[in-house]
């Protein structure tokens, strides 16, 4: 087919205008976003010292949570000009650390983060950072694993008690105050009785290295604290169990709903 030369104006013209767009939305980001969140993945170094969330991150959460870009879009735009805890799409405990961002109402035009959206819903979160984010997941079904009610776990806490507290100020999970009051006491009561277990449990495990190398101690005298210790280990699967079943009955169906994708992660 033979192009004409209107319409080979056209293509040329929207392909420059795109072109523009772009290279403009960048410059936008720049100037108006890269004084706090980082525009490329952060190096180990850096980590300890952001400002907030990078732009990969804050581009992987809108999207997991809006799939379409015109929710996404909206969501941005009304987001930056009214930035509030509970509308957030970063884990409670990320905003706890962070803050909540400064309005950009009246700071930068409306025009202007238009192109500012368009431009980083096209260009973020980036392939790299999805794949480190997959690992990362895959990793934390191991760890969710290793933090089952059917293990001692370092935290202490089911790994459901700390989804929880990952969206604890979530709109969308809309924890009631009496709810938040009644989860805080269950979280307190299993942190406090889990580590008297765990006290317990570093004693007789270092009693045990001990026996093992002393050649007068036999199996049979070793076998008391193994016992002991096997125990205190079902002593606090319980406790963490209670934890479960305690938190779940404070929690509605929709609520749990919410929560369940989160858990199997």
């Amino acid at each position: 087919m033979k192009m004409t030369k209107p319409l080979f104006l056209s293509l040329t013209l929207l392909t420059l205008t795109t072109f523009i767009s772009a290279s403009n939305g960048e410059k936008l980001l720049t100037k108006n976003c890269a004084s706090c969140h980082l525009l490329t993945a952060p190096a180990p170094d850096q980590i300890a010292t952001l400002k907030a969330p990078p732009m990969d991150a804050v581009l992987f959460h809108v999207k997991a949570d809006f799939s379409k870009v015109k929710k996404q879009k909206e969501f941005i735009l009304t987001y930056v000009q009214n930035p509030i805890e509970s509308k957030s799409v970063c884990e409670s405990n990320k905003v706890t650390k962070f803050g909540v961002m400064p309005s950009l109402k009246g700071k930068v035009s409306e025009r202007d983060l238009e192109e500012i959206t368009d431009y980083i819903i096209e260009k973020y979160p980036t392939d790299d950072f999805v794949k480190m984010v997959t690992k990362m997941q895959t990793n934390g079904k191991l760890n969710a694993l290793k933090n089952s009610p059917f293990l001692m776990n370092q935290d202490a806490l089911p790994h459901l008690t700390k989804i929880l507290m990952e969206h604890w100020n979530k709109e969308k999970l809309g924890l009631s105050s009496e709810q938040k009051e009644k989860l805080l006491l269950v979280r307190e009561t299993t942190l406090k009785s889990v580590k008297k277990i765990k006290k317990l449990l570093r004693v007789l495990e270092s009693e045990i290295v001990e026996m093992i190398v002393d050649e007068e101690i036999t199996l049979k005298e070793i076998a008391v604290k193994v016992e002991r210790i096997s125990i205190l280990k079902a002593e606090a699967t319980m406790i963490q169990i209670k934890c479960l079943k305690s938190s779940v009955e404070i929690l509605t169906e929709k609520q749990l709903e919410l929560l369940l994708p989160f858990w199997d992660a």
